[in-house]
């Protein structure tokens, strides 16, 4: 056996094998697998086998049409068959909301290539004559949907990656990872040690054993699946040509031809966790003792849905535990604060995602970043402030939720409240109603008398409309206070720390007592960061940023530290509220001594009522405002200062749901909406931002960036929903465009959308539609904001 190798992969599952065959295939030839026992073992050898291309998230289901495409292609570099079976799919819907989000999911695939319909009944019957379509409306057709070989598509990766120079070792099992001192590793194994530079779990079942060994928590956890295989069905073996996929979310189930019988699975509400306090090494291609109880409704649901299976007896049933993370999505990428140690784990739909994640991970390692955004699937979405008692509900609420309706407003309850604020009892006595942010209380709205103390999921204008409205109109006529707690901070310091920024950033680095605006880039110019840098002194800057991608931006600010500069994370050291509105600036001059004159931009220490702040001169909301910062344990009397000198103003208490409509007045973009990783400087206006008079990291790409496409801003006649994402924008009858996101402005009265749409056709007065939920609505580009259009009231 080898003792050096530039990568490990630890793992021989499907996943493993992809990210080995990846590298190769992207030049990188010293690499090595090395799997306990054999390839396949633990859940890709009892996998069903299926593949689809059906996600909310578009990067996701652009990775999932890589992964379909990618296996004729290694069926004809290795010459071994995938076993593929290319049968097309139908998902069916049996009621408005689902039959919506099916309607949602086709409008976002235009823009793809993806080549799906919206077929009704008669058209079901025709594809999928199994289907008893009484009581569906409609349903999503995908060609792409089918299923293969687990195993020879396992052993097609393995093949090709060794025709690219790769090494496996089979029967070869990992007992320590140790990081030497200049942050290359030793991977022992019961063969011998392997010294690398790379070490990729792809351990599947076994992900949480050896992030152990590296001293890592990888939120993951195993959870028992369940699936028939039938005896002949005439229905079946008598067609012509096999028969497709159905998903049946209202069954919880998804169905395929079988041979000559049906394969059914089952994703039912009374699931069990498996392996709770960790995966047997003894474990791998043993199956768990049928369970028929668990699944007796599901079964009971599905002889309705396919009678056909009610007359077929049952060949084999396969229960085995695969891998979820707490949103069901892959973790992917480096490990925060573990040079060289990279994840792929968590890729519970291993074959419609295996090769997707193993191209991210390959491009990651090799070239420094991903060709499109992998936010959805980056290990480092979640905190170090997971644990398994959070991980565990999680899963088990992914799991049940596996064919649920996804809406854009929906707030999932498991494990909550986690994590919360000095403040948090205060506002669910105000009638706070609460979502979540990495795993953080955030309040969405204030429910007053008549108000719903609980906002239904709904693809169409929200329940809580009144009491968004009140929100904002509180803001727009008078003052408005709502938490700063959801923002990721950090404060830099030090005798470089000035050079060391200005290095990072994009944009200009702010004298003392000043704030400014800045995008952070890769080397390749795509947005990393979205960020507000305040000086506090020559040698001490802090610096805010979305609160849900503080892992990933410390992550690259340790990627690149210098001697000289001090990086710390004060996400949750530091805390405090906002106030907006026209009586704003009046608000503050009654609850300190010191000078509330602060100019717009400006940032100074000030004592509020009784307690020491950082006060800064800006404001989301887009309206004249202040963010007001200060200890946690202060945080409390701050409120008592604020909320008493503004009872008299009748200041209003106002959340994240008021806050993104007012961003709207004043077309300002929000990240991983309009700023993103998948998107430049130029493509979404940030470059103005941009001090093009210094060297920072991603400059040369920037410089040489001209995009064909553009962020534009839209009014648009809706009736009873708004844009959320992703929804194609026409001129005439030819997709031109896409949303990024949208709303409805309270104080304007108008539905806002933002999108992006080729440079030369972003003209005032444009008129395009935007398809919203199957109804194309006409919109008109605008280019000045129509509240505040010279910024005269948020600056004065």
């Amino acid at each position: 056996m080898k003792n050096t190798s530039q990568v490990v992969v630890i793992g021989g599952g499907v996943v493993g094998a992809s990210v080995l065959y990846h590298l190769t295939k992207l030049g990188w030839s010293d690499v090595m697998l090395v799997e306990r026992s054999e390839l396949t073992s633990g859940s890709t050898w009892h996998a069903a086998g299926g593949f689809h291309t059906l996600n909310g998230d578009t990067n996701m289901a652009a990775l999932q049409g890589y992964t379909i495409k990618l296996y004729k292609e290694l069926e004809e570099i290795t010459g071994m068959s995938c076993g593929l079976h290319h049968v097309g799919g139908v998902t069916l819907a049996d009621n408005k909301d689902r039959f919506d989000m099916l309607v949602a999911e086709r409008a976002k695939h235009r823009y793809m290539g993806l080549e799906t319909e919206i077929i009704g009944p008669d058209e079901i019957r025709k594809i999928a004559p199994i289907a008893n379509t009484d009581g569906i409306l409609g349903a999503l057709y995908d060609p792409l949907d089918g299923h293969l070989d687990p195993s020879g598509t396992t052993h097609a990766y393995a093949k090709a990656a060794r025709m690219g120079g790769a090494t496996i070792e089979t029967h070869c099992m990992v007992t320590a990872t140790t990081q030497r001192p200049d942050g290359t590793w030793d991977v022992v194994t019961d063969k011998g040690t392997i010294h690398t530079e790379h070490v990729v779990n792809a351990g599947g079942l076994w992900a949480r054993e050896v992030a152990a060994m590296a001293g890592i928590y990888a939120p993951l956890h195993p959870m028992e699946h369940q699936y028939i295989v039938t005896d002949d069905v005439p229905e079946i073996y008598e067609r012509d040509s096999e028969h497709p996929h159905v998903m049946d979310p209202a069954g919880e189930s998804y169905l395929r031809q079988e041979g000559r019988g049906l394969c059914i699975g089952f994703y039912e509400q009374p699931c069990r966790p498996w392996a709770v306090d960790g995966t047997p090494w003894s474990f791998g291609h043993e199956l768990l003792p049928d369970d028929f109880d668990k699944i007796e409704d599901s079964i009971a649901f599905a002889y309705k849905r396919f009678p056909a299976l009610e007359r077929a007896g049952v060949k084999s049933v396969v229960h085995g535990p695969f891998t979820f993370a707490p949103d069901g999505n892959p973790l992917v990428g480096p490990v925060p604060g573990m040079r060289g140690y990279w994840s792929a784990c968590g890729v519970m739909a291993g074959f419609s995602q295996g090769g997707g994640v193993g191209l991210m991970l390959a491009q990651w390692m090799v070239t420094g970043e991903c060709e499109r955004d992998v936010s959805a699937m980056d290990v480092a979405r979640f905190g170090d402030w997971i644990t398994p008692g959070y991980t565990r509900p999680k899963v088990i609420e992914n799991y049940q939720k596996r064919f649920s309706i996804a809406y854009p407003n929906e707030e999932l309850p498991a494990a909550r409240p986690h994590r919360t604020t000095p403040m948090y009892d205060v506002f669910e006595d105000m009638g706070a109603v609460f979502g979540h942010q990495y795993g953080l209380e955030v309040v969405n709205y204030f429910a007053q008398d008549g108000d719903p103390t609980y906002e239904t999921p709904s693809f169409r204008r929200s329940d809580a409309w009144d009491a968004i409205a009140r929100e904002v109109r509180g803001v727009r006529e008078g003052v408005g206070i709502t938490e700063v707690h959801n923002f990721g901070k950090y404060r830099i310091k030090g005798p470089r720390a000035r050079a060391w920024l200005d290095h990072i950033m994009a944009g200009r680095i702010p004298k003392p007592g000043r704030l400014s605006l800045t995008p952070m880039l890769s080397e390749k110019g795509k947005l990393l960061g979205d960020f507000t840098v305040s000086c506090q002194d020559e040698f001490t800057f802090h610096l805010t940023a979305s609160y849900g991608a503080q892992a990933q931006h410390m992550r690259w600010f340790m990627q690149h530290e210098e001697d000289g500069v001090s990086i710390e994370n004060i996400s949750d050291k530091l805390t405090g509220f906002s106030i907006a509105g026209p009586q704003a600036k009046t608000l503050l001059a009654a609850c300190t001594r010191d000078t509330a004159d602060l100019r717009f931009l400006d940032v100074r220490p000030m004592t509020i009522g009784q307690t020491a702040c950082i006060v800064q001169r800006v404001s989301y909301t887009g309206d004249l405002g202040y963010e007001i910062y200060c200890d946690p344990m202060d945080q409390r009397a701050l409120w008592t200062t604020l909320w008493t000198q503004g009872a008299a103003m009748g200041v209003t208490p106002f959340g994240m749901r008021a806050i993104m409509s007012l961003r709207l007045d004043r077309h300002f973009g929000s990240w991983m909406r309009e700023f993103s990783p998948d998107y430049t400087a130029k493509e979404v206006g940030m470059d103005r931002f941009i001090d093009w008079f210094k060297d920072f990291i991603g400059k040369e790409a920037t410089m040489a960036d001209d995009p064909d496409r553009t962020l534009a801003t839209f009014l648009v006649d809706a009736t009873d929903t708004d844009v959320t994402a992703y929804e194609p924008i026409f001129e005439d009858d030819t997709v031109i465009g896409f949303c990024t996101s949208g709303g409805y402005s309270h104080h304007l009265g108008k539905s806002i959308a933002f999108g992006l749409i080729p440079k030369d056709r972003a003209t005032e007065g444009l008129k395009v539609d935007i398809e919203l939920l199957g109804d194309r609505r006409p919109a008109t580009l605008i280019t000045t904001p129509l509240f505040d259009p010279d910024g005269t009231r948020m600056r004065g």
